[in-house]
């Protein structure tokens, strides 16, 4: 792997290889297909990935910090108990919710963040572990964590566990007015782990017989609230679709099988989640700013998203600032902030102070590796969309024109251009006959081969691009180039 991503020049085995490639008039990559040294177009990705980003291996060096770190049992025991929300695979749990009934009609939400900063501590052999990564690495089937195992199930949100959290209580009246907010650092019981996969994803179908079942409608109502109150004079978010990739089996064998699950973002489940985590992030967001509290901030302007370390405004959220910190054990951004908003919380001095050099680092390699890791995501979902396409023998699939030759498969996210498409309106319906696919390369050929009806067979057609997928397109699925699918990886 060293000889085709990170060669060293003046080694014998590369010059051979050079002169293998010069005589036979190839590539490195094709000269070691031919000869059997690479054999999984799996493994040629993930490889790259690997020495471009984690030189020295992914392997958590051996430092008692990682088994030995006592917990802050001596935390007050929140009165309620509480309950998460995640998928299925989820192990890093880092969010879950209460909610308790006051007297007169009021309700108290209770949004609880696991909480490592209370014994990680800034410059820490964990911290350093956690600075150098940055952010937990997903991609189908696998992922690589920010924290080793045994520090994520210490902090994680697990059912049947009282769990170190920092929390946030929101009171509301009957109206759904917010009354008083509350941070507080304490235990939490975690009474469930709920999984969407269990769940009614429109919270139409809930009685009281359902674990949770009240608490997910009342948390539901006021998250419609709250998205109606900060998206008020803004257009009417998009529901896109998010697919959910299941590998089984080696993926670096020929074996493994993938399935590829169309799940709309915009239910009301996954409204509920995100509403609450983004209020919790605003509202811990305007904690820090109004106490001048630097923090690692998300700021947004004419569509650039980028890490601030002062409060700015995300116009995407229409919000006057945000936080990240409700995924502490994914992501150093949210532990270094919840490392000020504990100090904040207990009237102490925050650990990253005004102007704090090692704080504008951070936030400036957050972004860089947060870009990285999110690319590498996108080859290695594309990857399988192509393993996807070949597993289940697709010769010809459909698509919704975007603009010009530009399309967005139905079945699988992938955005690729279709060199002979004619003149059609934007949102029409193709057929694409499928031709050759590289694995290796990861490229698709792709031909028009008519007009398909609305009303065909996959019976996706409400996702028929609106308006702002044609200028917002990149998002919704992984694009290739003219011609064919995605640009070979040097």
């Amino acid at each position: 792997w060293k000889l085709l991503h990170a060669p060293d020049k003046n080694l014998l085995e590369y010059k051979a290889l050079r002169l293998a490639c010069d005589e036979l008039k190839s590539n490195p990559l094709q000269v070691l297909r031919d000869c059997g040294a690479i054999t999984s177009a799996y493994e040629l990705h993930y490889q790259r990935f690997l020495l471009a980003t984690f030189p020295k291996g992914t392997a958590f060096p051996a430092i008692a910090e990682i088994a030995e770190a006592p917990l802050p049992l001596e935390l007050p025991l929140a009165e309620a108990t509480a309950f998460s929300i995640d998928d299925v695979g989820t192990t890093e749990i880092d969010d879950a919710f209460s909610v308790t009934s006051l007297a007169g009609g009021n309700i108290r939400v209770g949004i609880h963040i696991a909480a490592p900063a209370l014994t990680i501590e800034r410059g820490s052999p964990l911290d350093r572990i956690a600075r150098d990564r940055l952010s937990t690495v997903y991609m189908p089937g696998d992922k690589i964590t920010m924290l080793p195992g045994p520090v994520i199930a210490r902090y994680t949100l697990a059912a049947g566990h009282e769990c170190p959290a920092l929390s946030l209580y929101a009171e509301f009246d009957a109206n759904g007015n917010t009354l008083r907010q509350d941070t507080r650092i304490e235990r939490i019981r975690i009474a469930a782990n709920l999984r969407h996969e269990d769940l009614d994803a429109e919270l139409v179908d809930i009685d009281d017989a359902r674990p949770f079942g009240r608490e997910l409608v009342t948390l539901a109502g006021l998250a419609d609230r709250l998205q109606a109150e900060r998206r008020q004079g803004q257009p009417p978010e998009r529901n896109r679709v998010d697919y959910n990739f299941e590998i089984e089996g080696d993926p670096a064998t020929p074996d493994a099988r993938v399935s590829i699950v169309a799940r709309s973002r915009g239910s009301r489940i996954d409204r509920l989640v995100s509403e609450w985590m983004i209020y919790a992030n605003s509202q811990w967001g305007r904690m820090l700013a109004l106490t001048r509290a630097p923090g690692m901030f998300r700021a947004q302007s004419q569509g650039k998203t980028r890490m601030t370390t002062q409060p700015q405004p995300h116009q995407g959220l229409n919000l006057p600032q945000y936080l990240w910190a409700s995924s502490p054990l994914r992501r150093y951004a949210d532990l270094v902030n919840q490392r000020q908003l504990i100090a904040v919380a207990n009237r102490e001095k925050p650990p990253y102070p005004q102007g704090d050099a090692e704080l504008f680092a951070a936030a400036a390699d957050f972004d860089a590796t947060y870009a990285t890791y999110a690319d590498f995501q996108r080859q290695m979902e594309f990857f399988w969309c192509l393993r996807w396409l070949q597993q289940e023998k697709v010769g010809e699939t459909t698509a919704f024109l975007l603009r010009d030759n530009l399309v967005r498969f139905e079945r699988v996210p992938i955005v690729t251009r279709v060199p002979d498409m004619p003149a059609l309106a934007p949102g029409s319906r193709v057929s694409l006959s499928i031709g050759t696919i590289d694995l290796y390369l990861l490229t698709l050929e792709s031909r028009f081969a008519g007009i398909a009806n609305l009303a065909g067979d996959s019976g996706q057609a409400n996702n028929a691009p609106d308006s702002a997928d044609q200028t917002d397109e990149a998002e919704e699925g992984y694009e290739s180039p003219v011609g064919v699918g995605v640009a070979p990886v040097a």
